[in-house]
């Protein structure tokens, strides 16, 4: 029992310091969602259909940091930018981008600063094509003229703006964007110079070419030049761009959702009032029906509350009006493992044994279900993190995550607070057997 009773304190002692950590919100401060904050989210489709399959990862991961990186140079405060996989149900196909900017509640603006970024790609002239006559060609598409060679914007190292010079030495004017690939890049490019000597290298930009160039020579410093009879102004805003990021995949704005900052906090305040009320209800059902074991178990469901809340502080998790849904579901969820234990040793109890000996066996035998019920859940959060949208992912990492720290505060918390005040014997009064029984059993 000593024992016991130096461990709470301890544990007393840890979580107050822990609840400290969490209400400290201007130093510490909780991250919300959209649907909470309020701002603009944008959903974007990337079409994959000519990356190889096992490049789309990566092609996906390189979109979402061009993506980030030209939001930051806005100044954004925190934009959310993330790759949404496809389930089982919506096709292999359908990798979406949720782009997130809290605080623009305009969606025309929200648009414009993430804007067009170039999508840059190189491609040859096919054989077949290269004879054909200019009516000849109209009546071709795109891909039966050209072919892919591979190298396109996500091997850009950087751009520079710079312009032609005549004979004399004098600039002459004409702007040119200068580009330089990086070390994948430039092998790349020293490849298909090396292998297509007099063929055309048409550069596209945007699905249109703006160049076709004749390769003379293999270029070995990944150094090329594009030409489009561009203004000043086109070829500085085209070096910007391409330095902001040229897209490794084209994507299209498929969806966009504006929330406003009062409906935002709305929800919000919603959110919290309904975990109040609803813990409330909790704490009142367990002192009113399990009697002190009822108390100890709303103390541990207040230290479950402080550690999930550091966790998410820690982590960080993203608050969405779905997570604190979760979050308040795994309130509720946490009791049932003291719930289990408390009837299990209101069994043995009935039996005439004492109530150490009933709450070994309580724990004991409760251990199972708990085990059990609480795997089932888990696996239950990790397909709707799996397979599930933003929103869904959210509520089901805070109820995943709440499921475990429950397991921890029952079999651990509940468990030492109850050893620590349990009376030690094999015969106690009936206010022993009283405070430690529930319902209507004495």
């Amino acid at each position: 029992m000593l024992k016991h009773r130096i461990i709470s304190i301890v544990l007393v002692l840890v979580v107050v310091g822990v609840g400290f950590f969490v209400s400290n919100t201007s130093k510490y401060p909780f991250k919300f969602g959209l649907d909470l904050n309020g701002g603009t989210e944008l959903t974007y489709r990337a079409d994959i259909s000519k990356v190889k399959s096992g490049d789309v990862g990566g092609a996906m991961a390189s979109l979402r940091d061009v993506i980030e990186r030209r939001i930051n140079i806005f100044g954004v405060s925190e934009p959310i930018v993330q790759v949404e996989n496809p389930g089982l149900v919506a096709g292999s196909d359908d990798y979406r981008l949720l782009v997130g900017l809290p605080g623009i509640t305009n969606i025309e603006e929200a648009v414009k600063l993430i804007g067009k970024t170039p999508q840059l790609e190189f491609k040859l002239v096919r054989p077949e094509a290269e004879g054909l006559t200019e009516e000849e060609l109209k009546t071709k598409t795109q891909d039966e003229i050209f072919l892919s060679t591979g190298l396109d914007g996500q091997y850009l190292d950087s751009a520079q703006l710079q312009f032609t010079n005549s004979g004399s030495g004098q600039l002459s004017g004409e702007p040119i964007v200068a580009i330089t690939f990086n070390d994948e890049g430039r092998d790349l490019f020293a490849k298909i110079t090396r292998e297509n000597l007099g063929k055309v290298l048409a550069i596209f930009l945007d699905g249109g070419v703006i160049s076709s160039p004749v390769i003379r020579d293999e270029i070995k410093d990944g150094k090329a030049v594009i030409s489009g009879g561009f203004t000043p102004v086109e070829a500085k805003d085209l070096v910007r761009d391409l330095n902001y990021g040229a897209l490794p995949v084209p994507v299209e704005l498929i969806s966009t959702q504006s929330i406003g900052a009062s409906l935002g906090e709305d929800a919000k305040t919603s959110g919290v009032d309904a975990g109040l009320i609803g813990f409330a209800f909790i704490v009142a059902f367990l002192i009113l029906w399990y009697r002190l074991p009822g108390i100890v178990a709303s103390l541990s469901l207040v230290i479950y509350i402080i550690l999930s809340l550091a966790v998410f502080k820690l982590i960080p998790v993203t608050f969405t009006a779905a997570g604190i849904a979760g979050f308040i579901l795994s309130i509720g969820m946490a009791v049932d493992a003291n719930v289990l234990i408390f009837e299990r040793m209101k069994e043995e109890l009935k039996k005439g044994k004492s109530v150490h000996d009933s709450l070994h066996e309580g724990f004991s035998r409760a251990w199972l279900s708990i085990r059990d019920s609480n795997i089932s859940s888990m696996i239950t959060a990790v397909i709707l993190f799996w397979l599930g949208t933003s929103a869904v992912k959210g509520f089901a990492l805070t109820l995943g995550l709440g499921v475990l720290i429950s397991l921890f505060t029952a079999i651990t918390v509940s468990r030492t607070f109850l050893f620590a005040i349990a009376p030690k014997g094999e015969s106690h009064g009936k206010l022993a057997r009283f405070l430690f029984s529930n319902g209507f059993h004495i």
